[in-house]
C-alpha cells in the first residue's frame, strides 16, 4: 500500500470512529422521537422455566406517536392488547379487561419501557431505568436497567436493539430467569 493509500484507509477509520463516537443516547432518542409510527409484524418468543419448550405467539403491531401501541395476536390464539395513554386493555375469548396503569408503578414501568423508547423520551426512560447504549446509529442495543427494587424484583434488564430510527427486537429478562423476545418488522404501508 501506498502512502496516499495508507491516508485513505486511516481517514476513513477515524471518520467511522468519530461517527460511532458520536452516537449517544441523546442522538438515539432525537432518531426514535422522528419515527411516525406505523405498522409491524412481530413474533413472540417466551422461555420459561416451567415449560419444556419455549412459547411461540405472532401477530402486527400498530403503533401511533406518542403514546398509542396496538398489538394483535393472531397464533397461537387471537389476543389484542391496546395502550392508549395511561388505559391498557386486553381482549381474548371475548373477554376484556382495562386497568390504568399509572396506578400500578410496576404495570407503569413495564409500558413505559416500550412507549418511552419508541418515543424517543429519554426522561421518562431514566425515571425507571439506567440506560446503557452500545452500537452505532444503524445497529444499536439499548439495555434498560430497572432503578426502582420493586420493577427489578420483576424485571432483571430490558434490551431494545434497532436499526436507525426503527425498533426491531425488544427482550426482556425477568428477575426469575424467564425470557421474552419480540422480534418486530415494519410493514410498508
Amino acid at each position: 500500500m501506498n502512502f496516499r493509500g495508507f491516508l485513505v484507509l486511516l481517514w476513513a477509520v477515524v471518520s467511522v470512529t468519530a461517527q460511532a463516537a458520536a452516537f449517544d443516547i441523546d442522538q438515539l432518542m432525537s432518531d426514535l422521537a422522528q419515527h411516525k409510527g406505523g405498522k409491524a409484524r412481530f413474533v413472540e418468543t417466551r422461555t420459561m422455566a416451567l415449560l419444556d419448550r419455549p412459547l411461540q405467539s405472532s401477530g402486527e403491531m400498530r403503533y401511533l406517536p406518542p403514546d398509542r401501541l396496538e398489538k394483535r395476536t393472531v397464533e397461537p390464539f387471537a389476543e389484542t392488547v391496546v395502550l392508549d395513554k395511561d388505559t391498557l386493555s386486553v381482549e381474548r375469548d371475548r373477554r376484556r379487561m382495562t386497568i390504568q396503569v399509572a396506578s400500578r408503578p410496576e404495570a407503569q414501568a413495564f409500558v413505559e419501557s416500550v412507549r418511552s423508547t419508541l418515543s424517543g423520551n429519554r426522561r421518562s426512560l431514566e425515571k425507571h431505568y439506567r440506560l446503557e447504549l452500545q452500537g452505532a446509529r444503524q445497529d444499536w442495543s439499548l439495555v434498560l436497567l430497572p432503578v426502582d427494587t420493586a420493577v427489578a424484583a420483576l424485571i432483571k434488564r430490558i434490551t431494545v436493539t434497532g436499526q436507525g430510527n426503527q425498533v426491531r427486537r425488544i427482550e426482556y429478562l425477568q428477575a426469575d430467569g424467564d425470557r421474552s423476545e419480540l422480534s418486530i418488522e415494519p410493514i410498508a404501508e
